[in-house]
């Protein structure tokens, strides 16, 4: 029976105090062994079949002993892993709503290299094209409104162009009070950005000209497209946002504030990579701020096969 204190110790207590326990052990099990070699016991020895039936019985009793001691460690081993197996599970739901919100904020390759090297992230694109989508008519509209109802409109104009964004490969950049920034062409290269853009556009115009959000029957569009040349990157350490600079961005701006509501404005560049599949209408040149004079044209709707 001595030799279950060390086992119960090192279950239930330290493994310094079940080491010590199984030394003390060795010593008086030693010790026992060297006085029954030594000695002769005066009263008299138990019959063999007695001693046989307490053998018996002292070691069913002990097996059984030591059996309820290693269930019991199966059973405080299981519940440890069960509860590190839930903190896992705990930990990984935590980062699995962590990239989610990142995702939201940050394109997928951006995000993964930002996990990959959290430093500065800059790339430098030759050909992007770059849509501003301002809605008019919201001020008017926005004294009318409770505040639930206002940004419940705004929700719903701007996730149905997230939408349209995303059935179209255009990465959303921002949203800016009631005006809308995306762009084709990052952050993976494609081969028709100006297409894209086109193809978006229409369907943003739609969603207000057909009065698909509720509330929003008097709104209307005015939109921007231009494309060129931009800088993207991440800026920030607190709410942090994948933005672009550049000319083309500033451009692209400036067709969206000079243009028309209710019209889709794109600069020289778009409309000539646009003309074949598209009706392209020229404006009169005008003067835009910091180009100076521009030809520009308006995008009326995709030509038929």
């Amino acid at each position: 029976w001595a030799v279950g204190a060390p086992f119960a110790a090192m279950i239930f207590r330290s493994r310094a105090e079940a080491m010590l326990q199984f030394a003390i052990f060795i010593v008086v099990f030693v010790m026992g062994i060297l006085a029954e070699l030594e000695f002769t016991s005066p009263w008299p020895r138990v019959p063999e079949k007695a001693s046989r039936y307490m053998l018996a019985g002292n070691m069913s009793v002990f097996l059984v002993y030591i059996m309820l001691n290693v269930l019991h460690f199966r059973y405080q081993r299981d519940a440890a892993q069960n509860a590190l197996n839930r903190e896992h599970q705990l930990l990984k739901q935590e980062q699995d709503r962590s990239e989610s919100l990142l995702l939201n904020i940050l394109p997928a390759p951006i995000a993964q290299k930002l996990k990959e090297n959290p430093g500065l992230i800059a790339e430098g694109f030759d050909r992007v094209c770059v849509i501003f989508a301002d809605i008019a008519n919201f001020t008017p509209l926005a004294s009318r409104l409770q505040p639930e109802q206002l940004v419940a409109v705004l929700n719903g104009i701007f996730s149905s162009f997230d939408e349209i964004c995303d059935a179209h490969g255009l990465e959303k950049i921002k949203t800016l009070g009631d005006a809308y920034m995306a762009a084709a062409g990052l952050p993976e290269p494609v081969s028709d950005p100006e297409s894209r853009c086109a193809a978006a556009a229409l369907e943003m115009q739609r969603v207000l000209s057909e009065g698909l959000i509720e509330d929003a029957a008097d709104l209307e569009i005015r939109i921007g497209i231009h494309s060129g040349p931009v800088v993207a990157g991440v800026i920030g350490k607190k709410k942090f946002i994948y933005d672009l600079w550049g000319d083309a961005v500033n451009v692209a701006s400036r067709m969206e504030s000079h243009g028309v509501v209710g019209r889709i404005h794109t600069s020289e560049s778009v409309a000539q990579r646009l003309q074949q599949s598209y009706a392209i209408e020229a404006r009169e040149p005008m003067v835009i701020k910091g180009k100076g004079t521009m030809q520009t044209y308006f995008l009326n709707y995709r030509l038929s096969n």
